[in-house]
C-alpha cells in the first residue's frame, strides 16, 4: 500500500501538491478508493485521498444547486436531496459491488471525475451535463477554479466538463457545483420476459419513440437475470427487458396502459409499482448481478441499432453475458478469465461496429498488457496530450493510469 496523504482543506491539498511537484514524485489520485481497480495500475509510490474534504457548501433547492467538497460520500448527498425531493438526475451507477467493494462509498467528486451516469442518462443526460463548476488543483500545484452556479456563465473552453472523465489524470478536484431535479412523484416499470436481444433492443427503442416521457430501458440475459435478488423476479429464468415511467401518478398510469397497447406484439408486461420499481432499478444501478467471479467486465458505448450484433460478433470468440442499457447504447460484458480479458476480439467487434470500449474490471497483470480504455485516434490524442500539458505538465497525476504514456 502506497503512503496515503489526507487534505482536509483545499489549501492543504495545495500545500502537498506543490510539495510533489518540487520533488517530481507521482501520486495516485483517490476519492474512498472503490474505483481503484478501473484502468491501468498508477505506478506512483504516494496516494493523495480527497476523503477528508467533506461536506455540502451551497445548498439552495429553490434554484436547484448543490455544491460539495469533493470527499463528500455520494450516499450523502443523495439523502440529504431527497429529504427535500430532490435527486442527481443522471442516477449515477455504483462500480462497488462490482469491484468487489461496498456499495454507497463513493464520492461526489469522483461521481464527476469518472462521468458516471446510469439508466436515466438516456432520457437526462450524462453526469457532465449537469456539472456548473469546479474548484480544484492542477499538476503545477495550482488553485483553479472554473463554471459557477448556473448554466450559461461559461465563455471559451468548459473546463468544468472538460475534467468529467478525466479519472483524476488533470487535476485533483476540491469542491464541484451541479445541477439537481425534483424526484418523480411515482415509478412504474414494465417488464416483458422471454425477449431475444434483437427483438429487446427493437422494444426499447420503440417504447423511447413515443411520447410517453421513458426514462430506463435496461435488458438482461436470462443468466444475469437469475442473479436478481429483486423479490419479485428472483429465480428468474428468462431474459427481462424493463421500460421504466416517472411522473405524476395519474400521468403514469395513463402512458402506461398507453405503452402496453402499442407494444402489445412483445406479449404481456410484469408490472412492478413503485416500491417493486425502486428496488429494482437500485440493482441496475449497482450492477450487482456482476459479482467479482474471476470474469471480467467491458463497458462498451455503441449504437443501439448494431448492439446485438456486436454482442453476437463477441460471443462467436467466447462465452459471455451481456447487460443492455440505454435501449442498447451501452452494453457490459462479463468475459471468461484469459490473459488479454478478450481485448483483440471485443477491439475487433467494436471497430467494426463502431463505438469504443474501457475494461472495467481485470486482474493487475491483465490491466497492465492490454490497453483498458479505448484507444485514442490521432485528433483526440493530440488534444488530449495538449490538455495534459496544461493541466500536469510534468505528469505527476494518476500517471499511465488511462493511457501508457500519460
Amino acid at each position: 500500500m502506497n503512503d496515503i496523504m489526507r487534505p482536509a482543506t483545499e489549501w492543504e491539498l495545495k500545500s502537498m501538491m506543490a510539495a510533489l511537484a518540487e520533488r517530481g514524485v507521482p501520486v495516485e489520485i483517490l476519492g474512498a478508493g472503490s474505483k481503484r481497480g478501473v484502468g491501468r495500475p498508477v505506478g506512483a509510490p504516494v496516494a493523495l485521498t480527497t476523503g477528508a474534504m467533506r461536506g455540502i457548501s451551497l445548498y439552495e433547492p429553490a434554484e436547484l444547486v448543490m455544491s460539495a467538497r469533493a470527499g463528500t460520500p455520494l450516499a450523502q448527498i443523495e439523502v440529504e436531496l431527497a429529504a427535500r425531493g430532490q435527486m442527481l438526475p443522471f442516477e449515477p451507477i455504483d462500480l462497488g459491488p462490482a469491484l468487489g467493494g461496498d456499495a454507497g462509498v463513493q464520492t461526489i467528486g469522483a461521481v464527476f471525475a469518472a462521468n458516471l451516469s446510469g439508466a436515466r442518462r438516456i432520457a437526462a443526460g450524462a453526469a457532465r451535463d449537469y456539472l456548473l463548476g469546479v474548484r480544484g488543483v492542477n499538476g503545477r500545484a495550482e488553485i483553479f477554479k472554473s463554471g459557477g452556479r448556473v448554466m450559461k456563465n461559461v465563455t471559451g473552453f468548459d473546463v468544468a466538463r472538460g475534467l468529467a472523465g478525466s479519472w483524476g489524470t488533470l487535476a485533483v478536484l476540491s469542491e464541484v457545483t451541479f445541477k439537481v431535479l425534483p424526484l418523480p412523484d411515482d415509478v412504474a416499470t414494465l417488464v416483458y420476459p422471454d425477449l431475444t436481444d434483437d427483438l429487446a433492443i427493437e422494444l426499447m427503442s420503440a417504447s423511447l419513440g413515443q411520447p410517453y416521457e421513458v426514462s430506463g430501458t435496461v435488458h438482461l440475459t436470462p443468466a444475469l437475470a437469475a442473479r436478481l435478488r429483486h423479490k419479485g423476479l428472483a429465480g428468474e429464468t428468462r431474459s427481462l427487458t424493463a421500460i421504466r415511467l416517472e411522473n405524476f401518478t395519474r400521468s403514469i398510469s395513463y402512458r402506461k396502459e398507453k405503452l402496453k397497447d402499442l407494444l402489445s406484439a412483445y406479449g404481456a408486461p410484469l408490472e412492478l409499482d413503485l416500491e417493486a420499481s425502486l428496488a429494482f432499478w437500485g440493482e441496475m444501478r449497482q450492477l450487482s448481478f456482476f459479482p467479482p467471479n474471476g470474469t471480467h467486465l467491458w463497458r462498451v458505448s455503441t449504437t443501439p441499432s448494431v448492439a446485438a450484433s456486436l454482442v453476437a460478433a463477441v460471443r462467436r470468440h467466447m462465452r459471455l453475458e451481456a447487460f443492455y442499457d440505454w435501449s442498447g447504447g451501452l452494453v457490459w460484458l462479463e468475459t471468461p478469465a484469459s490473459a488479454d480479458a478478450g481485448s483483440a476480439d471485443v477491439r475487433r467487434a467494436v471497430a467494426t461496429h463502431g463505438g469504443h470500449a474501457t475494461l472495467i474490471r481485470a486482474d493487475e497483470a491483465v490491466r497492465r498488457a492490454v490497453e483498458v480504455f479505448q484507444p485514442l485516434v490521432p485528433a483526440v490524442d493530440r488534444i488530449t496530450r495538449g490538455l495534459k500539458a496544461a493541466f500536469d505538465p510534468m505528469n505527476l497525476l494518476n500517471p499511465g493510469r488511462m493511457y501508457a504514456t500519460m
